[in-house]
C-alpha cells in the first residue's frame, strides 16, 4: 500500500461468513512459497484512496490462533561480525536542554511545557519565569513546581513578547535558567509553533523533517528535505534535482545541498541511485556519532552531488553509491565510505533505509538497510543490512558487520516498509527488525517468524506491564494462508495468537496499531479492521473497533494513548465506542494550514516540552515548519521519551512512517519509569 494513499478497510473485504474461531499452526515452510511483493506500489495504476472517514467492516468473527509457534532460524548466516570494545557503561546520548515551550490556551493563558531529563534526581523541582516586553524576568510560580513539568500562566499579556524560562531546584537551592523560549507578540491562540524557513523552488514540497542538534546548543534544529514536481510527460520523474536543507531551530538556514541529476528518478520500487524520500526508501539520518555534542547528517550519495563548500562529488559508475557523514553546521563531507554492493550487478543501484543503533551498546552505529530488485520471474528483492560506526577523525566508515539476503525469500525473510532499531534481550545492544526477521546487534539472524509474510505496519515495544522482554504486532498483505494479524514475543520470535480468514480470499490488511486506549484490560490494546483487542489475553474488547489504526501519540492529560489519524488528534472513549470515522476530536491540526506529504507529518516524535508527542508539518506555502505540541495541562511527569533508547532511535527512522515506541510499558497501571542505562555526551 503507498504512503500517498490508504485503503479505508482491507483492499479485499473480510467476509463474515468466512470467519470461525480455530486453533492453527502456520508451518515455516510455507515462508519458501511465498512471492515477495512491492506493496502496491509494485502495482501500477494503483488509485485507492481514504481520506480516513470511512469505517472499515468488521468482520462477525474471526479464525484465531492461541497455540504458540516458534521461530525458525535458518542456517549459515552470511554475516560477518566485528567487536569494537569500549569502556564506559550506559549508551551516550544527547545532553539536551530543558527544552521549554509554550502556546498560547486564551487571551491571558498560556501553557508551559519543559523537559525532565533522564538522568534528573528524582527530587527536582521547577521554577518558572517570565519576562514580559524585555522587562526582568519574573516567577510565576507560589511553591517549586514537584508534580509536573508544565504550568499555565494566567496572567498573559499577549499584546507584547513574552520570554519563558525554568529553574531547576534541587535540594532546595535554585539552579541556573534555562535557554528562554520566547512566545511573540500577538501569536495565535493554538497547539502551534510556526518557524520561518527559506522559500523553495517552486512547487517543490517537504515529506521528511529530521532532528538533531547541530549546532550544540542542548535544543534540536532541523534537516528537511525538498522534493521536485512530478513531470507530466516522464514516468515517475522529477522536473528538477532534489535538495536537502538544515536549519537552526529559529528557522536560520545553515546549508543546502543539491542531490544532482540521480535524484530524479522517483520510482518507488527503485529510485535512482541519489534519490531521497520516495516509497519505503528515505537515505538521511540524524544524529550525533562521535559524542561532541552536535549532530551530525548521514546521507546517502551518488555521482553528482554538490555540497554547501562548492565540491561535487564524482564517480563514474552511476549505480555506485557511498555513505556520507555530514557535517551538521556547514553540510559538507567529513567521511564516506561505499555502501555494501553484494547485489549491484544483479539489480543495481540499492533503495536505503538509515538508522541509528548501538550495536556495541555503548557508542552510535548507523544501521543501513538497502534493497533492489532483481529480474527473475517473481520480481524478487536482494537485502543487505549493515552497521557502520565512525569516531569522529577518520575520513572512513568502520564497518561493523553486514547480513545479506539474496533474492529475500531463499531464507524465508520477508521485508515489510520500516525498520525498528531496539534492544530486545536487555544487554543494551540494540537488535534490527523488519517484516517477519530480526538480527542480533552483531548482525546474525535471530529469528523468522513462522507463517509471517509481508505486511505494511508492525510494532515493537513493552506493550505488556508485567511480562518479561518486548512484544510485537504486525498486520499481513495477501499472505496465501488467510492470516491477518498477529502479536508475538519479540524477545523471542514466539507467536502468541493470530487472527485470519479461513475462506481463500487474499486480505491486504492495509493498517495496524498498538496503544493503551482502554484502562479496563491490562496492557495495550492492538488492531486493524478486525476489532479491538487485548493484546496480552486476544480479547475481543469490541466489534467496533477504534480510531482509524495510523499513528499512535501522546497528547491529552493521562497515560492513555491517542491517536493521529492524518490531520485529526483523536480520543477513544471505551464507555462509548464509536465508529472509526466518529472518533472524538481532541485537535485538527488542517485548522492551521498544515501539510501532510499524503496522509502522514514530517515528524512524529517528542522534541519540545514535556513527555508529550509533537507532530511537525511543513505549512502549504512550505516555508515554514509547523511544530504541532500539546495546549493541555497535566498532573503527570515523565522524562523526556527523547532519553529512551528505543524510541529516540526510532525518531531516526523514516520509511512508511510509524510512531516511536518505548521499551518500557507506558500505560495505565504504570509504574515509574526507572532512569534509562545512559550518559550524556561529553559527561
Amino acid at each position: 500500500m503507498t504512503e500517498k494513499s490508504r485503503s479505508s478497510a482491507p483492499s479485499t473485504s473480510i467476509p463474515a461468513a468466512g470467519y470461525r474461531r480455530t486453533t492453527f499452526v502456520m508451518a515455516a515452510s510455507a515462508l519458501l512459497s511465498l512471492a515477495l511483493l512491492g506493496c502496491h506500489g509494485d502495482k501500477d495504476g494503483e488509485t485507492s484512496t481514504d481520506s480516513g472517514t470511512t469505517a472499515p467492516s468488521t468482520p462477525a468473527s474471526d479464525a484465531s490462533s492461541t497455540t504458540p509457534t516458534t521461530p525458525t532460524t535458518p542456517t549459515d548466516p552470511t554475516t560477518t561480525p566485528v567487536t569494537t570494545p569500549v569502556a564506559s557503561t550506559g549508551r551516550q546520548m544527547e545532553k539536551l536542554g530543558r527544552g521549554v515551550v509554550a502556546v498560547r490556551t486564551g487571551t491571558k493563558t498560556a501553557l508551559v511545557t519543559w523537559r525532565l531529563l533522564g538522568l534528573d534526581p528524582s527530587g527536582i523541582a521547577f521554577n518558572v519565569y517570565r519576562s514580559a516586553a524585555g522587562a526582568a524576568a519574573v516567577k510565576l510560580n507560589d511553591a517549586p513546581i514537584t508534580s509536573s513539568t508544565n504550568f499555565q500562566d494566567t496572567t498573559l499579556d499577549g499584546t507584547v513578547a513574552n520570554a519563558y524560562s525554568v529553574r531547576p531546584v534541587i535540594d532546595g537551592v535554585e539552579q541556573t535558567a534555562s535557554a528562554a523560549f520566547t512566545m511573540a507578540a500577538g501569536t495565535e491562540t493554538g497547539p502551534v509553533i510556526r518557524i520561518p524557513i527559506s522559500d523553495p523552488l517552486a512547487g517543490y514540497t517537504t515529506k521528511y523533517l529530521w532532528v538533531g542538534d547541530l549546532d550544540g546548543d542542548g535544543e534540536y534544529d532541523f534537516v528537511i528535505d525538498r522534493h521536485s514536481p512530478y513531470s507530466t510527460t516522464e514516468y515517475a520523474t522529477g522536473t528538477g534535482h532534489q535538495f536537502l536543507e538544515a536549519y537552526k531551530r529559529d528557522g536560520t538556514r545553515l546549508w543546502q545541498i543539491d542531490m544532482g541529476p540521480l535524484s530524479t528518478y522517483l520510482y518507488n520500487i527503485h529510485p535512482s541511485a541519489a534519490t531521497l524520500g520516495v516509497g519505503m526508501y528515505d537515505g538521511v539520518t540524524v544524529y550525533d556519532l562521535d559524542g561532541d555534542g552536535k549532530a551530525e547528517v548521514i546521507l546517502k550519495i551518488a555521482d553528482g552531488v554538490k555540497f554547501p563548500d562548492g565540491t561535487t562529488f564524482t564517480e563514474s559508475n552511476s549505480h555506485l553509491q557511498y555513505l556520507a557523514v555530514l557535517d551538521g553546521m556547514t553540510g559538507n563531507i567529513r567521511a564516506k565510505s561505499p555502501v555494501p554492493t553484494d547485489f549491484l550487478e544483479a539489480g543495481g543501484e540499492l533503495g536505503t533505509q538509515l538508522g541509528i543503533g548501538y550495536a556495541n551498546g555503548k557508542t552510535p552505529s548507523i544501521y543501513f538497510w538497502g534493497r533492489n530488485r532483481n529480474s527473475d520471474y517473481y520480481k524478487t528483492f536482494n537485502d543487505v543490512f549493515a552497521s557502520f560506526a565512525w569516531d569522529g577523525v577518520s575520513t572512513t566508515l568502520t564497518t561493523n558487520w553486514t547480513r545479506t539476503f539474496p533474492g529475500a525469500k531463499k531464507e524465508g525473510m520477508e521485508a515489510s516498509h520500516q525498520m525498528r532499531i531496539i534492544d530486545v534481550d536487555g544487554d543494551g545492544k540494540d537488535e534490527i527488525a523488519t517484516g517477519n526477521m530480526m538480527l542480533n546487534s552483531d548482525g546474525t539472524l535471530r529469528y523468522i517468524l513462522a507463517g509471517v509474510g509481508h505486511g505494511d505496519r508492525f510494532y515493537i515495544g513493552k506493550f505488556e506491564k508485567d511480562t518479561d522482554g518486548m512484544q510485537g504486532y504486525g498486520i499481513q498483505q495477501d499472505n496465501p494462508s488467510g492470516l491477518l494479524e498477529y502479536y508475538y514475543n519479540a524477545s523471542t520470535g514466539e507467536i502468541k495468537w493470530t487472527h485470519s480468514v479461513t475462506d481463500g480470499s487474499l486480505v491486504d490488511v492495509g493498517r495496524g496499531l498498538v496503544g493503551d486506549i482502554d484502562p479496563n484490560y491490562p496492557g495495550y490494546e492492538v488492531w486493524s479492521f478486525s476489532g479491538l483487542y487485548n493484546g496480552a489475553t486476544n480479547t475481543l474488547t469490541t466489534s467496533a473497533g477504534a480510531f482509524y489504526p495510523a499513528q499512535i501519540i501522546w497528547w491529552d492529560a493521562d497515560v492513555l494513548s491517542e491517536g493521529l489519524n492524518e490531520w485529526k488528534i483523536e480520543k477513544w472513549n471505551p464507555a462509548s465506542p464509536t465508529a472509526t470515522n466518529a472518533a472524538p476530536r481532541l485537535a485538527t491540526l488542517s485548522k492551521y494550514d498544515a501539510y501532510f506529504d499524503g496522509t502522514n507529518p514530517a515528524f512524529i516524535g517528542d522534541i519540545l516540552g514535556d513527555w508529550r508527542t509533537e507532530v511537525v508539518t511543513m505549512n502549504t506555502a512550505q516555508n515554514q515548519i509547523l511544530i504541532f505540541t500539546t495546549n493541555v495541562l497535566t498532573d503527570q511527569r515523565f522524562y523526556t521519551m527523547a532519553h529512551n533508547p528505543a524510541y529516540r532511535a526510532h525518531m531516526t527512522i523514516k520509511g512508511y512512517m510509524q510512531s516511536p515506541t518505548l521499551d518500557y510499558y507506558f500505560g495505565n497501571g504504570m509504574a515509574a519509569p526507572a532512569a534509562p542505562s545512559i550518559h550524556y555526551a561529553g559527561d
